[in-house]
């Protein structure tokens, strides 16, 4: 399902790092021959297994904000501290996430414009996030756990009939999150396995090389059609509540640019988040049986990977609307802002010896779903996930071991979103 990609270099050329490349090109500069970043822009992207690599560490303590080595003269700014992160990331007014900060103000950028809550900025923000909200509330969320109980352990029955090693990854972490998103959207239940597909394909599209805007336009064009069909006969889902409440307010396209915000942002990162969280469960067997034997550890448990994973590695890129200081640094109008969320989770700022995973460390006040007016809006609905998964995972399969050496697991190397290609287990 996710390709691996063994060309360190070639894992660089992300969507985000083309859109940033479309940036300078429309100052006129031929960047057709590009196709990586300076090797000191991409070590925020960078791990050894699950930890950060130690330069990321180093910055943090050296310059939590610092500018980092990027061509032509543009300004890009990395901020690695705790502090810092939550003043860029809860600044909306000064910083601004809109998509033609990217690619320009044209009829081509408007055409390529993903839609969705992480590239725009209020009041277009404001409006769209009012439309998914009250979707993510803990009592709308509610309606959501017995399918998830049901899809969980639909999964645990699958693993459990499949003869040798079983990839947690194909069997497990992917299928889980996708069908969730079904239930949340109001997928028709024929549609499912083709937006299974849709899902590994955006999977892919986020964690390999060759990435293109056209992956994106695949995504929205059957999204398109699967609003159209709501729009006719709206369902108890997602986008039929959207429908039903908004109507004539919300356009087919702007729609179905937020159901695929929601499946972008929603699928990789819990998909990441329960392989890896699994990995760590396997390595560490005192927290397997606590997490085995207590459903009152569960919640911190959850909480802590959370922060120690950090599976999404820097938050949606900031332009400074004006000149600022953060962390003793001037950043100047038009500068680019990268937040290290991965740097930021392990500052001392949150507590001692971050830099290893203690599942019985108490919730910190982690940036793993950001901060501020872009903070995930399905955090919860991530949490009843990995909250309802990781137990039924252990219990299920108190014996579950990896089929492998750790040494021969390949992880991504370069990406936005940090992840294992695969997980071969044995569950007897």
């Amino acid at each position: 399902m996710c390709r691996s990609v063994g060309n360190l270099r070639s894992r660089v050329v992300s969507w985000f790092t083309r859109r940033y490349f479309a940036r300078v090109q429309k100052k006129g500069l031929d960047l057709s021959k590009i196709s990586l970043l300076p090797d000191g822009v991409l070590m925020p992207l960078r791990r050894n297994g699950l930890d950060p690599v130690p330069e990321l560490a180093q910055k943090r303590a050296e310059e939590p904000v610092s500018k980092l080595p990027v061509p032509f003269g543009l300004n890009l700014w990395l901020v690695t501290g705790h502090d810092e992160a939550k003043a860029v990331l809860g600044d909306a007014k000064t910083f601004s996430n809109d998509f033609t900060n990217l690619v320009g103000k044209t009829s081509a950028a408007e055409d390529d414009n993903p839609g969705g809550l992480g590239f725009a900025d209020p009041p277009v923000h404001t409006r769209l996030r009012r439309l998914l909200t009250p979707e993510f509330t803990m009592r709308r969320l509610a309606r959501l756990k017995p399918g998830i109980e049901r899809i969980v352990n639909e999964r645990l029955d699958a693993m459990a009939a499949a003869e040798g090693p079983v990839d947690l990854v194909e069997e497990f972490a992917l299928p889980i999150p996708s069908l969730v998103i079904c239930e949340l959207l109001g997928v028709p239940y024929e549609d499912r396995e083709e937006f299974q597909h849709l899902a590994v394909q955006r999977f892919d599209l986020f964690g390999g090389a060759g990435a293109s805007l056209g992956a994106i336009s695949e995504s929205l064009e059957y999204l398109l059609g699967v609003v159209r069909k709501e729009r006719e006969n709206p369902g108890d889902g997602l986008l039929g509540m959207i429908i039903r409440e908004h109507g004539d307010e919300v356009e087919d396209r702007e729609l179905a640019g937020l159901a695929d915000g929601v499946l972008t942002g929603g699928f990789e990162t819990t998909a990441s988040m329960l392989s890896l969280g699994a990995l760590v469960l396997l390595q560490d067997k005192d927290t397997f049986k606590r997490v085995h034997d207590d459903d009152e550890v569960v919640h911190g448990f959850v909480e802590e990977l959370l922060r120690y994973l950090t599976v999404v590695q820097v938050a949606f890129p900031r332009f400074a609307r004006e000149e600022i200081e953060i962390g003793g640094k001037t950043i100047g109008q038009g500068d680019m802002v990268v937040v290290s969320l991965s740097g930021a989770n392990r500052d001392e700022a949150l507590g001692t010896s971050l830099e290893i995973f203690d599942g019985t460390r108490s919730p910190t006040s982690h940036l793993a779903f950001g901060y501020g007016v872009h903070r995930c809006v399905g955090a919860e609905l991530a949490r009843m996930e990995l909250r309802a998964a990781y137990p039924a995972l252990v219990r299920r399969f108190p014996s579950l071991r990896l089929a492998v050496p750790v040494e021969e697991l390949e992880f991504r190397k370069t990406s936005i979103v940090y992840g294992v290609e695969k997980l071969p287990v044995f569950v007897d």
